[in-house]
């Protein structure tokens, strides 16, 4: 069950209490910019962790600024659709919500208030770089913490993610073996843990590194399995020439 540090009380709360009706995972976000982005990319792990925990869940966006731009680079960003906050006029039965917005913004409403800490620099990841590569450079860092995004940052994201779609290529040849109940564990443990995702990645690390002990067939799965709340796309080359 996802919990997640509330902005008002700095407490941990359960982020949807009740797994009946709707929850609403609301993203607050005006104008364009690679913050304004980690927020939208926050909400969407907040909605992808809340379907894999069996949470139904309306993603909605609200904002007045540049809503076409700033959705294009969502979707390059492997953000899924929201929902157009200033379309909706209820009944869809929700019955808790969660809110995602950049630090210091004013937490009003009821439900749960996320924040995000900004990115530094606000400029983007550059014509060189594939959106994968940026998404997984802002989930190298916690939500609650600033996000560096420097040309370094970037080209360790670029390296990561080849080595990382070459290995699960590699894995997918060998037999299917079931994702093991401790890696299952440990990364539900992380991702529900107020969306851990450096933690979640630390595991996929131990996985690339524990040797033949560990089966080729239940790496892919493993990384497969932890890539449905990442969305990295680690499993784009399997089938393709070695």
């Amino acid at each position: 069950m996802l919990r997640i540090i509330d902005v008002r009380t700095g407490e941990p709360v359960v982020a949807a209490a009740l797994r009946r009706g709707l929850t609403r995972v609301e993203a607050h976000a005006s104008g364009y910019g690679t913050g304004t982005l980690r927020v939208l990319l926050v909400a969407d792990l907040v909605v992808r962790a809340l379907e894999l925990g069996g949470t139904s869940v309306l993603p909605v966006l609200t904002g007045e600024r540049e809503q076409a731009e700033l959705r294009a680079a969502a979707t390059a960003l492997g953000v899924r659709p929201f929902e157009d906050g200033r379309d909706l006029s209820g009944g869809f039965g929700e019955v808790q919500a969660v809110h995602v917005a950049a630090q210091g913004h004013a937490a009003v409403g009821e439900g749960v208030w996320v924040p995000v800490a900004p990115v530094r620099p606000d400029d983007g990841a550059g014509p060189d770089h594939e959106p994968a590569a940026l998404r997984l450079a802002l989930l190298s860092h916690h939500h609650r913490a600033p996000a560096p995004l420097g040309p370094a940052a970037l080209r360790e994201a670029d390296a990561t993610l080849a080595r990382w779609r070459r290995a699960v290529a590699g894995w997918a040849r060998s037999p299917s073996r079931p994702v093991p109940e401790e890696l299952r564990e440990r990364l539900r443990t992380a991702w529900e843990d107020d969306l851990d995702l450096p933690a979640v990645l630390g595991v996929l690390r131990s996985v690339e590194e524990a040797g033949p002990r560990l089966p080729d067939g239940a790496r892919f799965e493993t990384y497969a399995y932890a890539d449905r709340l990442l969305g990295l796309e680690l499993t784009r080359d399997v089938g393709a020439p070695p």
